[in-house]
């Protein structure tokens, strides 16, 4: 099914919402494929497919709203989800701060054909996705010290959406994302350490070969070999690029107007204070093309555009959606994200943190004695406080070099604290949707021998 087959059944939906009594509505239809195929010792071991259409009816009857979801584009079922939708929404309870927006804050953009998230190629078949994957097993078995691969695999997928609401808007875009990955394994028994790397890209032609993927896999497991845990007490600690964007994602949670106006956030009192160091910015980026996180328009049809959440070190605004901004007196920020089966809600795609001007290294030399840390397991963040202590693993570091490898440890601190402190590198991957570079936080506590 192309782009053009799925604004009908937006517009199907839409007047049956009417038809069923509703004041307004939204409707959203996906078409969607996937296909991942995994190899376990030079054989296949998983393949899967789905394909589908999934489609989304949100209807508001005065200042009530619900919302229904289903697979099916017949149009006895399309006429059945809009009075369900209108029965259940008469049943909600108000909410003053829904509506669909005024025409005029609509936009103009109505496609994504400028963003190129989408590969006109042909679909791959399973065997290419297979010969990848096997690829990248290869590629790492033949690296001295990798005692096995435990899961080697490639995928792809093609989602199109359409969304049409009745204040007028009607627009829809295209996406794939093409995949390779591996994870090896050092050592035996209670011995054994692992470590990963795969790529992601919207074109095939972007994406980097199973061999590559493979290789630099198993040389990062390697080096894992013989990990014991740290010692215990306040060190610097250096996140390595690979996932210093979970660290920066706490400060995009805790500026989400959903938790501002809930009251659940550690953030809540610094709008216009300073979040990060004076010299560095956060910009959210929709329209950077060839990355995941782009978007021409946002799930309630608002223009996108770059946006500073943070400006030199200063935080200027929440993350919003017009329902949300409406609950906080503030104009939505054009960040409304939404699924077939629940309204929107405000969300970051893209966003880049400013660069520094040294390397990974220079800021290990920086250091001195402390932890660089290549790998997180769970977490437990106080929403409200910012208190945050997260297991770890990675590399200890003694005299700015790299000594042994660590693991089972955990670090701890409070992230007003830590953000406030970062010092970037300028390692940061420029293809992915969150553009963070190795972040360099001083004073945070290890717990490990």
């Amino acid at each position: 099914m192309n782009q053009s087959d799925l604004a009908p059944l937006t517009e199907a939906l839409l007047t049956a919402a009417k038809t069923a009594g509703a004041d307004a509505a939204d409707a959203l239809a996906v078409d969607g494929t996937a296909i991942s195929i995994e190899v376990l010792n030079s054989a296949l071991e998983k393949a899967e497919r789905s394909e589908g259409i999934e489609l989304g009816l949100r209807v508001l009857v005065g200042q009530r709203q619900a919302c229904v979801s289903a697979s099916d584009i017949e149009p006895s079922t399309i006429s059945e989800m809009a009075g369900r939708a209108v029965a259940m929404a008469r049943l909600a309870p108000e909410d003053p701060h829904i509506g669909l927006a005024d025409a005029d804050m609509l936009s103009d953009t109505r496609n994504g054909d400028a963003l190129d998230l989408y590969d006109p190629g042909q679909d791959p078949d399973p065997a290419g996705l297979e010969a990848r994957s096997l690829e990248a097993e290869a590629a790492a078995m033949a690296v001295d010290g990798i005692s096995q691969v435990s899961t080697a695999g490639a995928g792809y997928s093609r989602r199109r959406i359409h969304l049409a609401a009745s204040n007028g808007f009607a627009g829809g875009y295209a996406r794939t994302d093409h995949s390779v990955y591996c994870v090896a394994i050092t050592g035996e028994g209670t011995g054994m350490e692992r470590d990963y790397f795969g790529d992601g890209r919207n074109h095939l032609g972007d994406l980097m070969d199973g061999a590559e993927v493979g290789r630099i896999a198993a040389e990062r497991t390697v080096e894992r070999a013989g990990a014991r845990k740290p010692p215990t007490g306040a060190f610097p600690v250096l996140y390595d690029e690979r996932i210093s964007s979970a660290l920066i994602g706490h400060l995009l949670a805790a500026t989400n107007g959903t938790s501002i106006a809930r009251g659940a956030s550690w953030a809540r009192d610094l709008l216009g204070e300073q979040v990060l160091p004076a010299h560095l910015s956060l910009i959210e980026e929709p329209h950077r093309p060839r990355t995941s996180g782009s978007r021409p328009f946002d799930a309630e049809g608002l223009p996108t555009r770059n946006r500073a959440i943070v400006e030199n070190g200063v935080l200027t605004g929440w993350t919003l959606d017009l329902a949300t901004g409406r609950k906080l007196g503030m104009p939505s920020t054009s960040s409304a994200s939404r699924g077939t089966g629940g309204p929107p809600a405000p969300s970051v795609g893209n966003a880049r943190l400013t660069a520094g001007d040294e390397t990974r290294d220079d800021l290990l030399a920086q250091m001195g004695t402390g932890l660089l840390i290549t790998s997180m397991i769970g977490s437990s963040i106080n929403a409200t406080t910012g208190d945050y202590s997260r297991g770890a693993s990675g590399f200890w570091v003694e005299n700015g070099e790299i000594t042994y490898p660590v693991n089972e440890c955990t670090v701890a601190g409070n992230l007003k604290d830590m953000l406030r402190s970062i010092v970037p590198a300028n390692d940061a991957r420029p293809h992915l949707s969150r553009v963070v570079p190795s972040l360099l936080v001083e004073g945070l506590t290890i717990a490990g021998a």
